[in-house]
């Protein structure tokens, strides 16, 4: 292929993705960005039960209001929590799991502070793997390593998909 035809290519594909980004724009760019920021800090967040759901809501407040400033709220966020842990890979020899996922599934539910129809909701998925050992206390250490390393992944996959409800 000649460079003639890679240019005339590239400038019909140019030609063709051009009229398109002017259709794209950044979700918190501009004056809706802020808005769309306020509205964030705006959400409270239920109480999640279990260790996983403190480490959950701790990242929450912090993507959703990282300058800790009061802002009243507009909107509750409630989510449950499924978790589990399965291992991945069992040693041949001692028979015993050498490595193991923790899964979590969050249902979310984003209603108005007042009640009625949710805004949004939906179902976030994540799992962590952790490598056993013999040892006990590295073991219960390495399960909560990956269930905080879940709990951040969770948030970020909400918040994102928050943002994206709210900017609608």
């Amino acid at each position: 292929m000649s460079w003639s035809d890679r240019l005339s290519r590239f400038g019909l594909v140019f030609a063709l993705v051009l009229p398109a980004l002017g259709c794209l724009k950044p979700m918190y760019s501009g004056v809706e960005g802020v808005a769309l920021q306020n509205e964030l800090a705006a959400i409270a967040i239920d109480p999640i039960p279990e260790r996983t759901g403190h480490y959950l809501g701790n990242e929450l407040r912090f993507l959703l209001n990282g300058t800790g400033s009061e802002v009243k709220p507009k909107y509750r966020l409630q989510i449950t929590l499924r978790e589990r842990v399965q291992a991945s890979l069992v040693d041949s020899s001692s028979q015993r799991a050498s490595a193991g996922s923790i899964i979590i599934d969050a249902d979310y539910k984003l209603v108005p502070l007042q009640g009625g129809t949710p805004i949004a909701k939906g179902v976030a998925f994540t799992f962590a793997s952790y490598d056993r050992s013999s040892q006990r206390f590295a073991n219960i250490r390495a399960a909560r390593d990956a269930e905080i390393r879940d709990a951040r992944t969770l948030a970020e996959q909400i918040k994102t998909r928050l943002a994206a409800d709210l900017a609608r």
